[in-house]
Parts: C-alpha cells; sequence; structure tokens
C-alpha cells in the first residue's frame, strides 16, 4: 500500500513540477523571535518557499516555540523542524525532517535520538517526512555533534551510495549538508551524481553565500537549495532582504 504524502510534503512535491525551492534556515540560537519573524516575513515577501527551524547544538523548549510561534505570526509559509537532536520539536510547527545522519559513527544520531523523538511527534501531530542527511566535508559544527565521518568531497561515488541506500531504507528526501558556515559548498559533481542515482528530491545546504553558488547548485541537479547563515550574518535587515533576493534569483531564474 502506498503511503499518503501529509500536506508540507505534498506541497514541496507540488512546487517542484514547477520550479525549483528555497528554503531558509533559522536557528533560534542565533536570532530573537522578532528577527526570526521578520526573516520569515522578508521570505514570504521575496518568494522563498518554507522555513526550516532548527540547529546543531539544539535549540529546545521555550526558545523554539518562541520562534517559531514568531515566524507563524508574520507568515504564511510551512514551518518545518530541523531539529539537532529529540529535544527540538515544537508543537506549533507544521512539520518535521525526521532524518537519519546515516554517516555518523554514533548509533544514537541514525536510530537513536529518533526513537526517543517519535512518541512526541505522534503526541503533537507533527507531520513527519523521511529524510536521509549525509554530512559532506567540511562539516563544521553538525558534523562534530553528530559524530559524522564526514563524505570526501572528492569522492561523490561515496554520497551516491549512501544517498541510493537511504532512498531504499524508504526515505523520502535526501539532503547533502556541507555545515552551516562552511567555506565552500557540496561541490557540482558531487551533487550531479547523486542526482543521477536517486529518484527522491535533493536537499543541499551548507557554504551557498552568493546567488551563482546556488545558480550552479541547481544547474548541477539540485531540487531544494537551503539557506541560513548568509542572511543571518547580513549587517542589517535591509541587506537580509537583498541577500535574499540575490539567492532566490540564482535558485529560481
Amino acid at each position: 500500500m502506498k503511503l499518503e504524502l501529509g500536506r508540507v510534503e505534498s506541497y514541496i512535491h507540488e512546487k517542484l513540477k514547477r520550479e525549483k525551492l528555497h528554503f531558509v534556515l533559522i536557528d533560534p540560537d542565533d536570532v530573537t523571535p522578532d528577527i526570526a519573524g521578520e526573516i520569515a516575513r522578508m521570505s514570504e515577501e521575496v518568494g522563498v518557499d518554507a522555513v526550516m527551524i532548527g540547529g546543531s547544538t539544539g535549540a529546545e523548549g521555550d526558545v523554539l516555540d518562541g520562534v517559531v510561534r514568531a515566524i507563524k505570526e508574520n507568515s504564511s509559509l510551512p514551518t518545518i523542524l530541523f531539529p539537532g537532536s529529540h529535544g527540538g520539536i515544537s508543537r506549533h510547527a507544521d512539520a518535521i525532517f525526521f532524518m537519519s545522519l546515516l554517516n555518523s559513527t554514533n548509533p544514537f544520531f541514525i536510530t537513536g535520538s529518533q526513537a526517543l523523538g517519535a512518541f512526541t511527534v505522534k503526541r503533537y501531530g507533527i507531520e513527519p517526512i523521511p529524510m536521509a542527511y549525509l554530512i559532506i566535508e567540511p562539516g563544521e559544527t553538525v558534523g562534530w555533534i553528530g559524530d559524522a565521518k564526514p563524505i570526501p568531497r572528492h569522492k561523490p561515488k561515496i554520497a551516491a551510495a549512501y544517498a541510493l541506500a537511504g532512498q531504499y531504507l524508504g526515505m523520502r528526501l535526501v539532503y547533502l549538508e556541507a555545515g552551516s558556515g562552511a567555506r565552500e559548498p557540496v561541490p557540482p559533481e558531487m551533487i550531479s551524481l547523486v542526482r543521477r542515482v536517486i529518484d527522491v528530491p535533493l536537499i543541499v545546504g551548507g557554504g551557498i553565500r552568493t546567488g551563482e553558488q546556488a545558480r550552479m547548485a541547481v544547474e548541477a541537479g539540485t531540487d531544494i537549495i537551503v539557506t541560513g547563515t548568509a542572511i543571518e550574518k547580513a549587517d542589517s535587515l535591509e541587506k537580509a532582504r537583498e541577500k535574499l533576493e540575490e539567492l532566490n534569483k540564482g535558485i529560481k531564474g
């Protein structure tokens, strides 16, 4: 029996029939609820497709709830949790990337944290979206926190093998992550090979700071680009909007 997709996942698939997508990642550890709300409002005005909320160090509780509520009050974009661990769950979000860090050396990040958080996701009624999460060199904070064995940048076949394994395990999305603040994004050659191998949507994030880098990732085969650090680190909200527009133009043309 084919599983029926939830509302947010259906939204993603329907939009991908028409265009490549841009998701903005907001880390509750790095912004106040007011700033998060402003970024979400600007993101919707610019043409971003969804807001992801989460971070490597695992913001949770009132801090996480406050940011999610502020985003929803200022935007109608889908809110998708991107948890660093099982504590990164908010009842106010629309969906959660229920992800397994497949190249972690620690079983906790492959299945342990997921088991601890599963009942909470069910109790809150949050839509789970199964995702294979792969850390690519350098990996940055998330690679260190997640005990990952980062896939070498010059070994695209390893990434493709993990991505295909994730699909065969039932994951409905694959995410290649260079790490927030990475000096360079995931190499186009790696993106291209992974795209040729898998049949599910491909997400790429980490180190994408310019419209040109976003355009190259899309041309290589990325379906969904995730940006965050470049926007959060802008000197002002005006500069953040300019960066959002630049990145969005690179993704959507």
